[in-house]
């Protein structure tokens, strides 16, 4: 076999993956119906030969709107990983990236935020992107991500598009008028190439927003799905040293 013809080195990777991989998402918050609609959001992009479940904690707030919120959630969350160990990849479905340093403290399987996986994802299809998220008070926490992550210049905006998160989980709420606004006020103001929903609550509404504004729209759920596929099959695990290594025993 030449070189040029010799097969990549995940080759071996992908050939001994004979077990189905399991990825758990978890959403952070207490609301089963807006887990479910992430379940099968993320159903919409995962292979058959994956298995995928969808769960959120007993206990914590019903919603995840800012920092208050999110630190209430972080108990729940971190204790339903534990509970769940056997995961070959962990999501945090939740755009605000809960808890994603601390989780990924516990365990070396990959561990992905969606606003994360939202962000870059963006980054490759478009020149600019604008978030489009729910409240205002979030829009400070997404900055934040943001600048982390090293994508602050890439993102024209983060707008808020002032519906409460649980409001679009009922059908005559509003919500959709009022995020379909703001994604016109974006497109205008922004010129942006791509629109990331600042929600997993909005996974549900891709195709339809797509299909009205002729703008690519990314969602967070979908894109943490797709980019976990390629992790486990290529076998890249979180590392475990610095500010990753295992929690010590108190």
């Amino acid at each position: 076999m030449t070189r040029a013809s010799r097969p990549p080195i995940w080759a071996a990777k992908f050939s001994e993956m004979d077990t189905r991989k399991r990825i758990l998402i978890i959403n952070p918050n207490t609301t089963a119906s807006m887990t479910e609609k992430i379940r099968i959001a993320a159903l919409g992009v995962c292979p058959d030969d994956f298995d995928l479940e969808a769960i959120n904690p007993a206990e914590g707030p019903a919603s995840i709107e800012g920092y208050y919120d999110e630190a209430r959630s972080l108990a729940g969350l971190l204790d339903t990983m534990e509970q769940q160990p056997d995961a070959d990849g962990y999501i945090i479905a939740c755009f605000d990236d809960t808890g994603l340093d601390a989780a990924r403290c516990l365990t070396d399987a990959p561990v992905i935020g969606i606003g994360e996986a939202a962000y870059h994802l963006a980054s490759i299809i478009a020149e600019r992107f604008t978030v489009v998220t729910t409240l205002p008070r979030s829009i400070g926490a997404l900055e934040h991500n943001l600048a982390r992550y090293g994508l602050a210049a890439r993102c024209a905006a983060v707008r808020a598009s002032d519906v409460p998160v649980l409001d679009l989980e009922t059908g005559d709420s509003g919500a959709r008028a009022k995020l379909e606004h703001t994604i016109e006020q974006a497109l205008e103001a922004d010129q942006s190439g791509a629109i990331v929903l600042g929600c997993a609550g909005m996974a549900d509404l891709v195709s339809e927003l797509e299909q009205k504004f002729q703008v690519p729209i990314v969602d967070g759920v979908a894109a943490a799905v797709g980019l976990m596929q390629g992790m486990l099959r290529m076998g890249l695990k979180t590392g475990r040293t610095g500010g990753y290594a295992p929690p010590r025993k108190k």
